[in-house]
């Protein structure tokens, strides 16, 4: 849940991606209280010297919890470590046991390692190249199909990847949703887009896709 005060309240470094909308959606999911930093990314806002020392890998989403381990600030950049993190701060979403944890880390990375960089450069040269390669938009698409493949086949007898809804759906979610631009046909995945579209109908997912890009960005250089 969003809420206006900034004491006592995770700092979200957001812009409207499939990278960025994960955090949203976990925040939501488990209700933690979050105010909201819109970093332009398509003005370069994060460059920022602000944002670089949340992020120093220039790249959002980043947070920064001002009630950390030991009680004081911890600043978070990387979606998975993002997602961990709060995962075993609130007790929700990832779990203790240590064989049912490995199964979420496995499609966790897989997510972070694999789905996301194939379909980001899916959709940048499918959608965003200023010059068509035709080389490069049928190596994205068929590995994008592959990894869709990949996970139709875990989908076959289980509702979500790794045992209970957990934070390796909400990772990869916010990429699947986009399959059309990635040029894939969900009529070839029927276990995948049911899963889709359960973890659509959420209600936390739902508020955490709310979320858009603000008229004018706050954050100064």
């Amino acid at each position: 849940m969003q809420d206006d005060e900034q004491e006592e309240t995770i700092t979200l470094y957001f812009w409207s991606t499939p990278n960025g909308y994960k955090i949203p959606i976990m925040l939501e999911e488990i209700g933690a209280r979050y105010r909201v930093e819109f970093v332009d990314i398509g003005k370069g806002e994060q460059f920022a010297l602000a944002f670089s020392a949340i992020s120093p890998n220039n790249r959002i989403p980043a947070i920064l919890d001002p009630d950390g381990p030991d009680g004081q600030p911890l600043s978070i950049f990387e979606s998975g470590a993002i997602l961990r993190y709060l995962g075993r701060k609130y007790g929700a979403l990832y779990p203790t046991n240590e064989r049912t944890k490995a199964e979420v880390d496995q499609w966790l990375f897989w997510q972070v390692g694999g789905l996301g960089p194939m379909a980001g450069q899916c959709n940048h040269f499918r959608n965003y190249a200023k010059e068509r390669i035709p080389y490069a938009i049928d190596r994205y698409t068929k590995e994008v199909e592959r990894l869709f493949g990949a996970m139709e086949k875990r989908l076959t007898n289980r509702d979500y990847l790794a045992g209970d809804y957990s934070i390796a759906d909400i990772a990869s979610f916010p990429w699947v949703r986009n399959w059309q631009s990635l040029g894939q046909d969900l009529e070839k995945f029927p276990n995948l887009n049911r899963w889709l579209e359960v973890i659509g109908k959420r209600p936390a997912v739902i508020r955490g896709l709310e979320l858009k890009k603000p008229k004018v960005s706050p954050l100064q250089s």
